[in-house]
């Protein structure tokens, strides 16, 4: 804790170098004033002064104590006694030397006035014992010269001090007064942005366990409409699963756009540009809106021109959620007529430039400059009508804006909006040339998987999405099981869930690294703690991959795929039947 008398002393002693180069530069004047040995001798006593000043204010240093012992502070006191007496004993002399020595007396106490009332006036006793010995030479040199050379002018010099010393008094009050206004606020200012703390420490575990909890059961939803969608089914019952799948994937839409806007807003969102094939990502884009597009009777068109780079260095996640968002909005809200993309590439620029036009209702010119505030929409009614939380458009904007592009709307009622995407970008005409190679494509069957999870319908989802490619699957309850099954059995891959009683899932990748036939194993996270702390702390662990839940069954199989190229799969013995799915 820096106190009071501690920020003293450490002025004291940081400036102890000053003030010898400055006593060295008035010996020497006052000796080109008036030859002699005396400021010679000056100078000596003052040096004397600042060791004493140095061994008196030393305690201060080491001491967390708001009020130090009363020897402490007297020796302090007599300390700066010491030091004003001497230092300003030189104006005597000067004094003595005519107008000039008179004049530069006046002045250094004047400067030591103005400096010990600045720098000591956090702690009274300290400054009422620097002061005094200035302001005694300060009025007695002119009152002791009136009284004996009988000059009645030199009183008009102590009444000029002594107005000095007023305005001093009163610049010194304003200043404490100042301070303590200061450090009030910024006493508030830190209670404040402590309870700012809290409060965003609370949000953040709140999303956390929020995310955690909705993931978990989302899981078991999209994984069961995943794998009826791949049955045998009627015509209505494919409708009805199709209606499954995509209120999940609006489910954890939403999640997801909560989850990004607090990441965004926390300074926390990366932006990582890779080489990407745009026209590629915007005709995906378009196949995946298209039936939903034909079911309101309205065409999706996309205009690219010939001349448009083969490749992009970009964020090709960041580019496709916005863009994402832009044609969610435009299929939403146009019930005839058309929505159109139009993609350009400025080469004078190096801007890539995408405008997503629609043939909808509009946006009313009142509500336009709020369309890209977080959880704004055009009216109450279009939440119930519509869907939606609000965040897409005021995330789209924040991430153009990371990615030191820009998101522009306009509109008009009654015909149509055009968001205006523009991004910086290079272009890359080559494709290099570990992606110029044909991908080797990975045969899950025969891989020996360990699958942790303390769930039994995330564990049955599991073996439902991995049996049908040949993967030898055995389960784990918790990582302390996982971790004992680690020690005897090899393993290809290891699949592990966060949370789970006994053992927690980072600790048991911890410990399967440590010993055991599966230091090397590839370790995948499959888990529904989805916030960078918790991918920051998987990779920590040193896993292979992060993967959330609902299990997306592609990225699944993908994962498992590129994990099982990084070892080679020995030929294993059957596993025991209690260890098998």
């Amino acid at each position: 804790m820096n106190t009071p008398y501690r920020a003293v002393a450490q002025t004291r002693r940081r400036e102890m170098k000053a003030r010898m180069g400055l006593a060295g530069f008035i010996a020497l004047t006052a000796w080109m004033i008036a030859p002699s040995v005396w400021p010679a001798v000056w100078l000596i006593a003052v040096s004397v002064g600042q060791a004493v000043d140095w061994l008196a204010f030393r305690p201060f240093l080491n001491s967390d104590r708001e009020r130090p012992g009363a020897g402490a502070i007297a020796a302090a006191c007599l300390a700066c006694v010491l030091n004003s007496t001497v230092y300003s004993s030189i104006s005597i002399y000067l004094w003595g030397a005519g107008e000039t020595g008179m004049v530069f007396g006046s002045v250094l106490i004047a400067g030591a006035l103005l400096h010990v009332t600045l720098h000591l006036n956090s702690v009274r006793s300290i400054l009422l014992a620097s002061v005094a010995p200035h302001a005694l030479y300060f009025l007695g040199l002119p009152v002791g010269r009136a009284i004996l050379t009988d000059t009645p002018q030199d009183y008009l010099i102590a009444i000029g001090c002594l107005l000095y010393m007023t305005h001093l008094l009163v610049a010194v009050r304003q200043s404490a007064a100042t301070t303590k206004a200061l450090q009030q606020a910024n006493a508030v200012a830190t209670e404040e942005r402590n309870r700012a703390e809290i409060a965003n420490a609370a949000k953040s575990d709140f999303l956390a366990v929020v995310s955690h909890e909705i993931r978990t059961p989302m899981n078991a939803v999209m994984a069961a409409a995943t794998l009826l969608d791949r049955s045998r089914l009627k015509p209505e019952q494919r409708e009805q699963v199709g209606m499954l799948k995509d209120a999940g994937e609006v489910l954890v839409g939403l999640l997801n756009d909560v989850l990004d806007f607090s990441k965004i807003e926390a300074g926390k969102m990366q932006i990582e540009p890779t080489s990407t094939d745009v026209r590629d990502k915007l005709k995906g884009l378009k196949s995946l809106w298209e039936p939903k597009a034909d079911a309101n009777g309205v065409a999706i068109r996309l205009n690219l021109p010939s001349d448009f780079p083969a490749r992009l260095r970009i964020d090709a996640l960041r580019l496709q959620q916005i863009l994402f968002n832009l044609l969610s909005n435009a299929v939403k809200f146009t019930q005839e007529g058309e929505v159109t993309v139009r993609a350009e590439w400025i080469a004078d620029g190096s801007a890539l430039r995408i405008q997503v036009s629609d043939t909808g209702c509009g946006i009313p010119d009142d509500r336009l400059p709020h369309i890209f505030d977080s959880f704004e929409q055009v009216d109450a009614g279009v939440t119930r009508r519509y869907g939606g939380t609000g965040l897409g458009l005021a995330i789209s904007k924040r991430l153009a804006e990371l990615m030191g592009g820009a998101l522009t709307v306009a509109s008009e009622i009654g015909v149509g909006t055009t968001f205006e995407l523009t991004l910086p970008s290079q272009a890359e005409e080559r494709v290099e040339a570990a992606e110029q190679q044909a991908q080797i494509e990975a045969d899950l069957s025969g891989l020996s998987i360990l699958a942790v999870d303390d769930h039994p319908v995330n564990r049955k989802i599991v073996a439902m999405l991995l049996e049908p490619f040949g993967c030898r699957l055995s389960f784990a309850e918790d990582g302390a099981e996982a971790v004992a099954l680690a020690r005897d059995v090899p393993f290809d891959i290891i699949l592990m869930d966060m949370q789970m009683p006994v053992m927690d899932g980072i600790s048991a990748t911890r410990a399967i690294r440590r010993e055991g036939l599966n230091r090397e194993t590839p370790v995948v996270a499959l888990t529904a703690n989805a916030m960078d702390v918790h991918r920051q702390a998987w990779l920590a662990v040193g896993v292979e991959s992060f993967l959330t839940k609902p299990i997306d069954p592609a990225a699944l199989v993908s994962t498992l795929e590129q994990a099982s190229l990084s070892v080679a799969a020995p030929s294993l013995p059957p596993l025991p039947l209690a260890l098998q799915a």
